[in-house]
């Protein structure tokens, strides 16, 4: 927070209930955390453990990434993770799969070259 110059007054912060599975404990308690920093706009809510001050941590942690990659304009290493990630579960088009099976058909005649003659 000290690298982005955030300071902790410019942060409205609530904790509210939480949601999701986790049982009673989890719906009776305000231990999900609300950030919003009010010079950018930019809001987190944080969830990740049944700790208040642990996802206190972790929403700051969250916003401090948010706010660095609206700063920078570039993707952090976590969302270019996640973008390989969906590239990759993405659906093959026809003209890709033929492609691949040309280059497979045409490695498959190279190596036929390399057999050694058949004795008849």
């Amino acid at each position: 927070m000290a690298l982005l110059n955030i300071n902790e007054s410019e942060l409205l912060e609530k904790f509210v209930t939480g949601s999701g599975s986790g049982g009673q404990k989890l719906h009776k308690t305000a231990m999900c955390v609300y950030l919003k920093h009010i010079p950018t706009g930019l809001d987190v809510k944080c969830q990740e453990t049944r700790q208040r001050e642990s996802n206190r941590y972790f929403a700051r942690k969250r916003l401090c990434e948010k706010i660095e990659f609206s700063l920078n304009k570039e993707q952090s290493e976590k969302q270019k993770a996640i973008e390989k990630i969906r590239r990759s579960k993405k659906k093959r088009t026809r003209r890709a799969k033929q492609k691949i099976l040309d280059a497979k058909l045409h490695q498959a005649k190279r190596k036929s070259m390399r057999r050694k003659p058949a004795i008849d």
